[in-house]
């Protein structure tokens, strides 16, 4: 068995985000996902991955996953053997974001998660492709059953993150920038950002996805965390 490979999900996501990773690379990779919901700081998330994880292991994020990988990178680079980041942002967010969140807690809080969903982040997620329903219905099953207290805690960690563009200068692992060619939460420039940040880092852009990557281009997916945690 090879070094374990943990696994970050993003927002109101949960192990079924990287369903089809999960089961390609289960038998040669120990894999975990780890729980992002406990906590309301990018740091306190960072903190209990770290308290959960061998002592060395390779880490892959997506989108908030990718913001807490960040932060355990700045925390405990000495831990990570290679780092993988998709669909992400090394950025603090901005105010225009920060003005959202308090409406959008208010609402979750007083019981309409599922409106917030579907009407607010659900329609952003995805490129159109022939599985985009099926996906949307697994994103809102997956941020039904976290509920709103992991809203809440989520909503206020990315509130409150810092800037992680000095981290990524100090990275020295192997490293893999992902984006899905139609993201428009996280866009193309974000991500050649971060790659210009990691020195060595190697650039891949998902065609036929959007924002999630890892469900809607699997196979895909599935090629290039095969080679990036293959290389030596």
């Amino acid at each position: 068995m090879q070094t374990p490979l943990v696994l970050l999900p993003g927002m109101m996501c949960d192990a079924r985000l990287f369903a089809p990773q999960i089961d390609a690379l289960s038998s040669s990779y120990a894999v975990s996902v780890a729980d992002l919901t406990q906590h309301d700081s990018i740091a306190g998330l960072a903190r209990s991955v770290l308290a959960e994880t061998p002592p060395h292991f390779a880490l892959a994020g997506l989108s908030m996953g990718g913001i807490v990988a960040m932060e355990i990178m700045r925390q405990a680079p000495e831990r990570v053997t290679r780092l993988a980041l998709f669909d992400t942002n090394p950025l603090a967010e901005t105010d225009v974001m920060k003005a959202r969140r308090a409406p959008q807690i208010a609402k979750a809080r007083a019981g309409a998660l599922s409106e917030i969903m579907k009407h607010e982040m659900k329609p952003n997620y995805l490129s159109d492709g022939p599985h985009r329903s099926q996906i949307l219905d697994v994103c809102m099953d997956m941020a039904i059953d976290l509920g709103v207290d992991a809203f809440v805690n989520q909503s206020v960690a990315l509130r409150d993150r810092q800037d992680q563009q000095e981290t990524l200068k100090k990275v020295t692992v192997p490293t893999m920038v992902v984006c899905g060619e139609d993201d428009v939460l996280c866009p193309i420039a974000r991500h050649q950002l971060m790659h210009d940040l990691v020195v060595s880092s190697t650039f891949e852009i998902i065609g036929g996805a959007g924002h999630l990557p890892t469900l809607e281009q699997a196979d895909k997916v599935n090629v290039v965390l095969r080679r990036w945690l293959e290389e030596t």
